[in-house]
């Protein structure tokens, strides 16, 4: 059995281009929220709802990137419903855009301090307080990435991440939308048999 991606041409290759470039944004963001969080925990911190949100939409995403190419190679895939799921998930991207950058936009981390062990520089960054209102949780995030240097550079990464994700998932919806169009005219203009 040999396997052969589906072929349409620019368009195709674009699709997988894509994906691919979204699968990996995804993954690394996965891996330095998770990280974060994991260290936050480890200090004994509520983790930031800001980076669980932001966990929970990268997550859902890696699911449909991957699902959504699967169905694409065996030529499965609604292509005008994958364009409006995509669409989803730029605004999604969007907000995690907007609300991890937010507090970044000025912050410069070449002029905070150079790392200490995690569980000194969690544990004496941040003084014990109330969690119970979301200014708290805000300043508990703006304290966690104002730690050191490598904590503000993941977060930083994290907040490119997920600006590249806004243009990859527009144009994919765009591709989307295009590849519709394409499988849609190439089967109505199907090559007659003609005998005689």
């Amino acid at each position: 059995m040999r396997f052969q991606a589906p072929q349409l041409g620019a368009l195709g290759v674009t699709f997988t281009a894509f994906r691919t470039m979204q699968f990996v944004s995804l993954v690394a963001i996965i891996g330095i929220a998770a990280n974060f969080i994991n260290e936050i925990v480890t200090s004994q911190r509520d983790a930031p709802d800001v980076l669980v949100g932001t966990l929970a939409v990268a997550s859902i995403a890696t699911l449909y990137v991957s699902i959504s190419y699967i169905l694409y190679y065996d030529g499965l895939l609604p292509l005008l419903v994958a364009g409006g799921i995509d669409l989803a998930l730029l605004v999604a991207a969007i907000v995690v855009a907007v609300t991890i950058g937010k507090p970044l936009s000025m912050l410069k981390c070449e002029l905070l301090p150079q790392p200490t062990p995690p569980t000194q520089t969690f544990a004496m960054s941040i003084s014990a307080r109330d969690y119970a209102s979301a200014a708290a949780k805000y300043n508990n995030y703006l304290a966690l990435i104002t730690t050191d240097q490598p904590h503000c550079y993941e977060i930083k990464a994290v907040w490119g991440l997920s600006i590249a994700l806004c243009v990859l998932f527009a144009f994919s919806a765009v591709i989307c939308v295009g590849l519709w169009r394409r499988t849609k005219s190439g089967a109505a203009a199907a090559p007659k048999d003609i005998e005689g």
